[in-house]
Parts: structure tokens; sequence; C-alpha cells
């Protein structure tokens, strides 16, 4: 009798003969299937699988489960760190250049929970930069960036507030979030939004935008502290003009910085 070996499929644990592959698992159990995903990683149909082994046999276009979600987050993030990220729920105030894209990366990651906010609609000027698509002209932010982040990750839960923030609302809406992302394009609501952490939320985790335009240097887009739990992205002096518009490989450095910085406020790594 071949040697047999014991290993898990789909979640289900599974005996098999030493040296099976994922081809002959296949075979057997799932003859469409065309991704093969060991212990968190995609390899080829002819890879041997181990003892103890973690194996997924999946169809191109398949919409996972979400605790077949869960599983590939974990394999590839670790379940500590996971399961933080899942329970997590962040506010994300304009859905423009910055906020959309920070939006789309933590939704990649597995964010529990979004509450983001515009008032404003998908413009043909917005696409240089904005994670939204022709077809949505004319949508509500609110709505493009929720039809986005369901085919991103189905299983990110997206609320929407769609009107134009004040100073006095941002606590009302954003007192139950976990971290707050500010990611306006006008210079006075950046204040107005700061001033109301500073006052109502002193305890938020919160990042915010300045000088993030142009085609300047990637290394001048920076991360800096600024007061406990507070952090300002960008180089601080380059606003949009004449001339130095908004582009997306600089804007989407400065969104990913955002939204990185908001998952280390998360894991306790400020």
């Amino acid at each position: 009798m071949a040697e047999q070996i014991t290993f898990t499929l789909n979640e289900e644990q599974i005996h098999g003969e030493f040296g099976i592959t994922f081809s002959h698992i296949a075979e057997r159990i799932n003859p469409s299937a065309d991704i093969y995903i060991l212990n968190g990683f995609p390899v080829a149909s002819d890879t041997v699988v181990a003892e103890g082994d973690s194996c997924w046999l999946l169809q191109r276009g398949y919409k996972p489960t979400l605790e077949e979600m869960r599983f590939f987050l974990y394999a590839r993030h670790s379940p500590g760190v996971q399961k933080k990220i899942e329970n997590a729920n962040v506010g994300i105030m304009g859905l423009g250049g910055l906020g959309s894209a920070v939006a789309v990366a933590l939704a990649r990651i597995g964010i529990g929970k979004l509450l983001v906010a515009d008032y404003d609609v998908v413009e043909p000027t917005n696409l240089n930069r904005q994670q939204y698509f022709w077809d949505q002209i004319g949508l509500l932010k609110t709505k493009a960036i929720s039809e986005v982040l369901a085919r991103v990750n189905p299983y990110t839960h997206v609320d929407a507030i769609n009107e134009r923030l004040t100073e006095q609302t941002i606590a009302q809406h954003f007192h139950q979030v976990d971290a707050l992302a500010e990611c306006f394009d006008d210079s006075a609501m950046k204040a107005a939004a700061l001033r109301c952490v500073l006052t109502s939320l002193p305890n938020m985790k919160y990042v915010t935008a300045s000088g993030v335009a142009g085609y300047g240097s990637s290394n001048t887009i920076r991360t800096t502290r600024i007061k406990e739990h507070i952090y300002m992205i960008g180089d601080g002096s380059s606003e949009a003009r004449p001339g130095v518009g908004l582009m997306a490989p600089r804007v989407g450095i400065a969104a990913h910085h955002q939204a990185n910085q908001i998952l280390r406020m998360l894991l306790g790594k400020d």
C-alpha cells in the first residue's frame, strides 16, 4: 500500500498518497479547477502536496465565500494581523484621488467596515487619478465607490454619507470609527477637519494630507507625525495650480501612505 499523507482541501481534511499533485487532486475532486493555492500562494498544477499542507482548488470567475476569503487573507497577512483588520471601522472624508484610492487599498486588505463621505458626482476630469470608470460618470461618488469596492472585496461593509461635511458634522458622523482619513481637495475643509479632531475627537487616529500635486520626486512624499495619533502625508508644499495638476502616480503614492499609516495605527505600530 502506498504511503499516505493528510492535508486539507478547501478546509476539509483529505487523505492521499505520497507524491500526489494538484492535477491529480483536481481530476478526482474538481476537474474544472484552474487555480491551485498551496498554503496561501498560487502554484502550478504539477506541484506536489506534502503532509499538513493547506490546499485550495478554485475556478476562475468563482466568488469565494466569506470564510474562503478570510483564509486567503489570513494566509497572506497572518491570523493575528488579519483579525485586527477585519474588526476595524475606518472613516474616509472625501472620495477623490486620495479617498477613493485609500478605500480600495483598505478593502483589498480586508478591512471590516468603511464609512465614506462625499457629496459630489463622478466627472470626466476625475478619471485621470480617481478610482472610477467611464461608465460611472454622473454617479454620486459614494455610490460609485461602493460599486468598485463590491468588486474588490464584497465582504467589506460600506456605509455612505451623501452630504457636504462641515466642522460641526464631522464629529457627529465619525465619532465611532477606529481611524479617520482626511482626503479633501479644499484647504479650508482640511483645516476645519483638523480643528474638529483636535477639539471634539481628541483620541482619534487621524491621517491628513498636504502637498501631493505634480510629478515631483516620489521620495518627497513623506509620513510625518505632527501630534500623538495624528499624521500628515505629502511634501507640504506642492499644491495644484496651473501647470501643476493632480496626477495619478503621485496622488496614488500619497493615498497609499495614508492607507499604510492607518493600518499601522490599527495594529498599534504608531
